[in-house]
């Protein structure tokens, strides 16, 4: 008898992290500003002077921005779209020809061609239109086909569908399934060769966004080893209305209504092995890049939304007076204007380094756009619940609700739903930190990996031994003392009448080294277990992501000073950006040794273990019934295709 797809799920602790690891991008060719952030290297020659893109591709950026302004303001009725959740056809039609789909596209190909920084740019304009907008372009460009088949498709694939997707097609990702998140070493979708030149397809799909609507597929599916076979994780394109797929339940969410997420089945899909992606077992990897910069579609629809709770903070708390004065002048709600100002200017600031750089291709990113993803999600959410306090009742109340008395329809409470997935989209908070941890520590365990692996021999684990020791010989004394010890360090960013940034620089490179140095004595204290301590990692990589910001902020603020566009003001909020940023390091750095990680585990043993059942009692749970993951198992679809593909 054949294993059930659950069973075969069931892997080993070992086996996860070498799915996981095998996925990686093992090395480094190019520079990397986070990366040496981490190893307590603050090179800000890396980032500054800040890089900018070429005349040219501003000028078409800034062209295609207008149409889409012009297109968001006319044709997209974002009330509409919350109210029936569902993106209306004629809004794609207009989207299509506007040529919003093929932003990221080459123009061999029919596509705009448009840089990864004007990309964002638009993404963050048409999300603050409609987030579920944003995501169906996100879906579709960052992860969609068009993005792998660029990096890894062979020239006929690109020739066959890259045009469709610039023009006509709308595309999908399908990973996850319904047991299977973040640890694709249980991955259940199968596709089994069936002669030289077609793979059949077999499995379920769960939450894959734009699935309902879509065209063309990025499916993930496990190909069998077997003689002239490598097997391994795959990636494939996929017709969407293949014979054998069924697009099983459109999902409803709290936020986001409007978009096309769905659970997906195949059943004896077949799929010619010309539309494989790479080669057999390169499924994770070609995931894992294609996140690299993909990633930085999120946080470029959280700058948007930064930039919206700005203005309705600010047209409000003018507006709204208690004790005779704006609210805005009160402190309690000052403050929390100060903080959504700031960290608007920070994230843009973040967004728009990260993609410069992914742009020019000088440096290795895979780091930052994961920082820009982390924070930017983090952030916004702050700012999203910041902004429906300051509008108090109004805030909670809907913008539906708000215009039938007469008030002016202000979406807080949706910007709020809309934001929370942010935070689990495309790798949760939790997972972001132990993928941007394990490259952080990628320097350590390149040289003392071995030493910390209870399966080596002690050959191994003494040739690692003296490598290692040579490693941080050279590398622990320049962690004493640097550039942030000097009273004149980065000079160049103090400025007569500009609040000066030098110091918060100087605070930057001596945190960087801190953060080795509390890095390399988790290890020395925690050796192979430092995995497990994931309270602790995870506020390492909080502190980077706050470094990373303070010095995106610094750059940019001097780079809109030398070109006259408001210097003083942008000067003014990367200085209040670093003070608030700074507060969070220092309680970050304290959290590091002072925490009730130890206590919060054993809690959490005894509530596994049923000891405080007793304090659920009291409460009625309105759960309904049912399994608490749905069942895969293969086999023909039961239920009727709600597949709906624009018109």
């Amino acid at each position: 008898m054949s294993a059930t797809p659950q069973q075969q799920a069931k892997v080993s602790e070992q086996e996860a992290r070498r799915v996981a690891e095998a996925a990686r991008e093992q090395g480094w060719r190019k520079p990397s500003f986070a990366k040496e952030l981490f190893l307590g290297r603050f090179r800000l020659d890396l980032i500054h002077p800040h890089p900018l893109p070429a005349d040219e591709d501003v000028r078409r950026g800034e062209a295609f921005l207008d149409r889409l302004r012009a297109f968001c303001e006319s044709e997209v009725d974002s009330a509409r779209i919350e109210r029936e959740a569902r993106i209306p056809d004629e809004t794609v039609r207009g989207l299509k020809e506007l040529g919003a789909l093929g932003m990221k596209i080459g123009t061999e190909y029919g596509g705009l061609g448009l840089t990864q920084v004007y990309y964002n740019k638009a993404l963050a304009l048409v999300g603050s239109a409609s987030p579920a907008i944003g995501a169906l372009l996100s879906a579709h460009q960052s992860i969609g086909v068009p993005q792998p088949l660029k990096l890894f498709g062979t020239q006929e694939q690109k020739d066959t569908f890259m045009p469709r997707c610039a023009r006509t097609d709308i595309s999908a990702f399908l990973l996850t399934e319904p047991d299977v998140g973040s640890d694709p070493a249980r991955l259940a979708t199968s596709a089994v060769p069936d002669g030289d030149d077609t793979y059949v397809l077999d499995g379920v799909k769960l939450w894959t966004t734009n699935g309902v609507v879509a065209d063309l597929l990025v499916v993930m599916a496990r190909v069998p080893r077997s003689e002239g076979h490598k097997g391994g994780i795959t990636a494939f394109v996929v017709e969407a209305d293949s014979p054998g797929i069924t697009v099983e339940n459109r999902n409803a969410f709290m936020g986001l209504r409007g978009i096309e997420n769905g659970v997906t089945r195949f059943h004896q899909v077949r799929v010619p092995a010309a539309n494989r992606i790479g080669p057999e077992g390169a499924g994770l990897k070609i995931a894992l890049t294609t996140l690299n910069t993909g990633r930085l579609s999120l946080p470029a629809m959280c700058v948007g939304a930064g930039k919206w709770c700005l203005k309705i903070a600010r047209e409000w708390s003018a507006e709204r007076e208690q004790w005779g004065k704006p609210v805005a002048l009160h402190e309690a709600v000052g403050s929390k204007i100060s903080f959504i100002a700031a960290t608007t200017f920070a994230l843009e600031a973040v967004l728009d380094l990260s993609s410069q750089m992914a742009d020019e291709d000088r440096n290795d990113i895979r780091i930052e756009a994961a920082l820009a993803k982390l924070y930017g999600s983090e952030m916004a959410w702050l700012m999203a619940d910041e902004t429906v306090q300051i509008r108090g009742g109004r805030g909670f109340e809907t913008a539906e609700s708000l215009a039938a008395r007469g008030e002016r329809a202000v979406p807080a409470e949706q910007i709020l739903r809309d934001l929370r997935i942010n935070r689990i989209f495309e790798g949760s908070t939790e997972i972001m930190h132990l993928l941007i941890a394990r490259e952080a520590v990628d320097a350590h365990l390149s040289v003392a990996g071995d030493l910390i692996d209870p399966d080596k021999s002690l050959s191994d684990k003494a040739r690692a031994g003296a490598k290692a020791g040579g490693f941080y010989a050279r590398w622990l004394p320049k962690l004493v003392a640097g550039p942030g010890q000097l009273p004149r360090s980065y000079a160049e960013f103090d400025h007569h009448g500009h609040p000066h940034l030098s110091t918060h620089l100087r605070y930057v490179e001596r945190c960087a080294r801190k953060l080795a140095r509390s890095t390399f004595y988790g290890m020395s204290r925690w050796q192979g277990r430092m995995e497990t301590k994931q309270g602790f990692l995870g506020r390492v990589v909080d502190i980077g992501a706050e470094l990373f910001a303070m010095s995106a902020a610094c750059v940019r603020a001097e780079l809109l000073r030398t070109t006259g566009d408001h210097g003083r003001e942008a000067h003014q909020l990367a200085d209040a950006f670093c003070r608030q940023a700074r507060i969070r390091v220092d309680e970050l750095f304290a959290r590091l040794w002072t925490n009730t990680d130890d206590v919060d585990r054993k809690v959490v043993k005894s509530v596994l273990g049923g000891a405080y059942t007793w304090l659920e009692e009291g409460v009625i749970d309105p759960s309904g019934e049912g399994p608490w993951i749905a069942d895969q198992t293969p086999g023909p679809s039961k239920r009727e295709n709600a597949r709906r593909p624009f018109c």
